[in-house]
């Protein structure tokens, strides 16, 4: 009797452990059916990518070994951009005060104007209609974009200049071509890219102080705060994520974006963008990377350019880490509940 119950104990034990198999069998085989696409197109869109990126800028890869397969592995890349390329310093001067400026608009005045549309304006139609029309460039087509900016710009037609001057600019003051004379082209390049992101981080502002319970804005009212005080001492100390998610992101796609340059100043199509771009001003470094890639056909010297823009983005966002305290902002919460 006592080994039968042994028996049975025994194979209770290897059911169990055999159902614990299957159980943890299915689920690897539901993730595995979950996370396959995901992981499959990271592969081909990303890390496929980066690891090419990365081998061709060791190479000295262009058009003519390209046809006759003789490529060498080299550091002549890294050497030309920090020592014989004479356009380096300009194009980096160029793309810092880009992305500082941009950047500034895009995480910045989206919080100013995020608390005012979601916070200030008590009228939700009215606060849903501005953010509404602040998304409109974002859901336009680029080109559709470059094209109204073009003829907006425009000295003979456009209606920037006669706007400018109804609000008491003078003429003189006003630039012939806003495309090409500096520091109007860059100022141009500036708020064209602004107006765009700073939806980006309407939105997320947005979500993020809706979501801030009432209760802390009803007591802080009761005990004497003013609208700007608490924005200032409750909605802004609450978005510390939602702020550094927004300025690593922006950051890194300001530094990796030319299209809504190579639209506007190359709109009028071939290959003159460049020079164009280059007299105007706004060639940033993610263009001369393009420029590089596709005009010039150094598809090394372009991977070289592009690790390098790589490198430093990484650094910016562990040094966004530090400043934000990331950190402490993985740490579970110190208060039960």
């Amino acid at each position: 009797m006592l080994a039968k119950d042994q028996y049975l104990a025994y194979l209770n034990k290897v059911l169990g452990v055999l159902k614990e198999v299957k159980t943890r069998f299915g689920r690897f085989i539901l993730l595995t059916v979950f996370l396959t696409p995901l992981l499959t197109m990271m592969a081909l869109a990303w890390i496929s990518p980066v690891v090419l990126t990365i081998y061709l800028s060791f190479t000295d890869l262009n058009i003519q070994n390209l046809l006759t397969f003789n490529v060498r592995l080299t550091l002549e890349n890294f050497g030309k951009i920090f020592k014989y390329d004479p356009f380096v310093p300009e194009v980096l001067r160029i793309t810092v005060m880009y992305v500082t400026s941009v950047l500034f608009i895009n995480a910045i005045y989206s919080l100013i104007l995020s608390i005012v549309l979601a916070y200030l304006i008590r009228n939700e139609f009215l606060s849903i209609f501005l953010r509404v029309s602040w998304l409109i460039p974002r859901i336009t087509p680029g080109i559709i974009y470059a094209l109204m900016w073009n003829w907006f710009i425009d000295p003979r037609s456009g209606l920037l200049n006669p706007l400018l001057q109804a609000l008491g600019v003078p003429a003189e003051w006003l630039p012939r071509s806003w495309l090409l004379q500096k520091p109007y082209s860059q100022l141009l390049m500036i708020i064209v890219n602004g107006y765009v992101g700073a939806s980006f981080g309407m939105i997320v502002y947005t979500a993020a102080i809706k979501s801030v319970p009432d209760d802390i804005i009803h007591a802080a009212k009761v005990d004497g705060a003013s609208d700007l005080q608490v924005a200032r001492h409750i909605i802004i100390p609450l978005l510390k994520w939602p702020i550094l998610f927004v300025t690593a992101w922006q950051t890194l796609s300001l530094m990796a974006s030319y299209e809504q340059i190579l639209m506007i100043w190359g709109s009028g199509g071939g290959g003159g963008y460049r020079g164009i771009t280059r007299a105007a001003g706004v060639t940033v470094w993610a263009l001369y990377s393009y420029t590089k890639a596709f005009d010039d056909f150094e598809y090394g010297y372009a991977s070289a350019l592009s690790l390098l823009l790589v490198i430093i983005g990484i650094a910016l966002i562990i040094l966004y880490f530090k400043i934000f305290g990331f950190r402490r902002l993985m740490e579970p919460s110190r208060v039960e509940v």
